[in-house]
């Protein structure tokens, strides 16, 4: 029953989740009139809310309806739930799967993002309404942290797809194909070609080096919910085995956040003294941990400026493009601060035209 995605709401696969709902109504105690779009994101899947309970003797509350039509994961999406679970870390619970035609219902964590909060809680700081604010922040991203490092501590091989050579070297090919070629309309040529090769191989050899973990890859206040126990986790369908700074840099370096330096410093600081006492194997060296987040960090905004793009330009989902100044800056600001990677830097100077400006010549 694998049909094409649609932008409707009134299409084709919703009409075929509304019967699927039918189906499960009275278990769950199902209102389907209540059925509403809860959110959706950079892929085809998306999520409906609905009035219903997840076991007998439950208040009516809410469930979630995913509509994930193959080939996205709902296998993967269940199988990694129950890992999280097994590790204490609060993800839904799958109630329903049909495989076929791609439909979930799952536990809601709400609607009480990190996002939100830490959106809010910028903005009481940053206009001195509210000097709690950056405890608030602080004590949500430490609960984060330690989330991630229980994850982190039940990592073991051949369990997750390997985050290997050729996966990061086919996440950053997006930056040449999407944002240099397409988005700007540059000729990636020899001299630019020779240039991405060697800061990738850079970045490639960097990732490899360090100790491999169970990597959720999109761990950022976007899919972080604030629930009880705190916090929930969504969208880790995705997840791999991987470097184990890599979603330390995704949740503090992030799409639709940025923090200044002293309050990433904190939390770097903070995730590394855990998870060094909590057993896991992080570089010893605060300085060496610190370069290796940061290079993680960098691949992690070159394949996003090219995933940008191509949802931008394949997927008619303009809203990201607003935010590659941000990576653009996170990507500029590591590349200065790296003796190899200071030719990366001049390259993106040259890419927004930057290059007279600053002085830098090839």
């Amino acid at each position: 029953m694998t049909l094409p995605p649609s932008k409707d709401f009134t299409d084709t696969r919703l009409e075929l989740l509304k019967a699927w709902l039918h189906g499960h109504a009275a278990r769950y105690a199902l209102v389907l009139e209540t059925l509403a779009p809860a959110s959706s994101d950079a892929s085809f899947r998306r999520y409906f809310r609905l009035a219903g309970k997840a076991a007998e003797g439950d208040d009516i509350g809410t469930l979630i309806a995913v509509d994930a039509p193959p080939p996205e994961k709902c296998r993967e999406f269940a199988q990694i739930a129950q890992l999280l679970d097994a590790a204490s870390v609060h993800v839904p619970r799958v109630l329903e799967l049909d495989l076929e035609a791609g439909f979930m219902l799952v536990t809601d964590l709400g609607t009480d993002s990190y996002l939100s909060a830490l959106t809010g809680a910028q903005d009481d700081a940053r206009d001195a309404q509210d000097t709690n604010a950056p405890r608030r922040a602080r004590t949500l991203m430490r609960d984060a942290l330690d989330a991630l490092i229980r994850w982190q501590l039940t990592s073991r091989e051949n369990v997750l797809p390997p985050f290997d050579e050729a996966f990061l070297r086919r996440e950053m090919e997006l930056m040449p194909e999407w944002f240099i070629a397409r988005h700007l309309g540059r000729e990636v040529d020899e001299k630019t070609r020779g240039l991405l090769d060697r800061t990738f191989a850079l970045l490639i050899a960097s990732a490899r080096a360090q100790p491999q973990v169970f990597m959720l890859r999109d761990f950022m206040p976007r899919n972080l919910m604030i629930a009880e126990p705190n916090p929930g986790v969504l969208d880790f369908q995705d997840a791999v085995y991987g470097p184990i700074t890599y979603d330390v840099a995704s949740l503090l370096r992030d799409a639709f956040l940025s923090w200044d330096e002293e309050f990433e410093l904190d939390c770097f600081v903070y995730y590394w003294e855990r998870a060094k006492k909590a057993g896991l194997p992080v570089d010893p060296d605060f300085g060496e941990f610190y370069r290796q987040l940061e290079w993680m960090g960098l691949q992690r905004h070159i394949k996003v400026l090219g995933l940008f793009c191509r949802i931008n330009y394949r997927d008619s989902k303009p809203h990201y493009m607003k935010d590659l100044p941000r990576f653009i800056g996170y990507a500029r600001k590591v590349a200065e601060r790296y003796a190899p990677l200071r030719p990366f830097a001049k390259l993106l100077d040259d890419l927004e035209g930057r290059a007279n400006e600053v002085g830098y010549t090839f």
